[in-house]
């Protein structure tokens, strides 16, 4: 089976690209990031989480990078909708930890469904791929609003290679250093093709 090609323990970073590339989830194109800027390359990651057995393997390993960061005593899991509900709960899973997320309601997140966070409880947040941040520190932002402390945040690809400052300390699976450029700086290749906006912003 495909987990047994992998260590729990760590991926390198041709690991996890060929996780994403067997899956056909590193696209070619012009794409709009969540972000707004806008990129040749974007990496689908909804193809690669509906292979359960692919999701666990990814995440086993982040929950490892989380255990070995040592972080203290952590309390749940919490996620910003929509990427990082499946990479949240399957890295909770292997933490043994409750899994929570955050949903935009006009426009800013919010916990809902009966979920909670006590005052001065600790958490961490788990995304799917940072690009600038944006999506986690507004979840951080929410979870702090709250009484919460977020020790730490976690993805599985960090697209910024270290550029993007979230606030906290960040554990990632992988470094992928990808260009993005504002709409009004593209490179000619670039702009010469149709954009499109494939990711959940505003959801």
């Amino acid at each position: 089976m495909q987990e047994n090609l992998y260590s729990e323990q760590s991926l390198t970073q041709k690991q996890v690209l060929d996780i994403f590339s067997s899956c056909g989830a590193i696209l070619h194109g012009h794409f709009i990031l969540t972000s707004g800027l806008r990129s040749a390359t974007y990496l689908q990651k909804a193809l690669v989480f509906r292979s359960p057995e692919k999701a666990e393997i990814l995440c086993s390993a982040l929950a490892q990078k989380i255990k070995e960061a040592d972080l203290g005593e952590i309390s749940q899991i919490v996620a910003p909708a929509m990427g990082g509900v499946i990479p949240g709960y399957e890295t909770a899973r292997h933490l043994g930890l409750p899994a929570i997320f955050t949903e935009r309601v006009e426009g800013k997140f919010q916990l809902r469904r009966g979920f909670e966070i006590a005052r001065g409880e600790k958490v961490i947040v788990v995304d799917d791929i940072i690009s600038t941040g944006i999506s986690i520190r507004e979840c951080i932002a929410c979870v702090e609003e709250m009484g919460g402390e977020v020790v730490a945040a976690a993805c599985l690809i960090d697209r910024s290679a270290g550029e993007a400052d979230i606030g906290v300390k960040l554990v990632k699976l992988i470094d992928f250093k990808v260009e993005a450029y504002r709409e009004d700086q593209l490179p000619e290749e670039l702009a010469a093709i149709p954009a499109i906006k494939p990711g959940s912003r505003g959801l």
